[in-house]
């Protein structure tokens, strides 16, 4: 991923009505999401530790709703969000960045979550 070794990042788990807080206040957007992620190698004081990759915040109530719509487990989509969220730290971008960044990083994400899948990392019985 071009991360240093020893790079560290936060997560969070929270609720739904928590993760609405948070995205009206930093992305003013006044609802709630599955993940967002929040970068420490960006802005102003970004670089500043290359260890502390940044934040990511994951709606255990949401990634419960889209489990059970995608007929999934909730483990999976828990780290699925997971990945989704390190991927934003590591710079990639389906949002902002267009089609062809989009669909770079779902190609990242497919690849990612078929090795998590081969070598048993998706299994509750960790």
């Amino acid at each position: 991923m071009g991360c240093p070794e020893g790079t560290e990042l936060s997560v969070s788990i929270v609720g739904d009505r928590s993760m609405r807080i948070i995205n009206r206040e930093y992305l003013a957007k006044d609802r709630p999401t599955n993940v967002i992620s929040f970068s420490l190698q960006e802005g102003d004081c970004g670089g500043v530790n290359p260890h502390a990759l940044g934040d990511v915040i994951i709606s255990s109530d949401t990634a419960a709703r889209e489990a059970e719509d995608g007929g999934m487990e909730f483990f999976e989509r828990l780290s699925f969000l997971l990945m989704h969220g390190i991927l934003h730290l590591c710079g990639y971008d389906h949002e902002r960045s267009g089609e062809v960044e989009a669909a770079k990083m779902q190609q990242k994400e497919q690849q990612l979550f078929r090795i998590l899948k081969k070598e048993g990392l998706l299994s509750r019985t960790l």
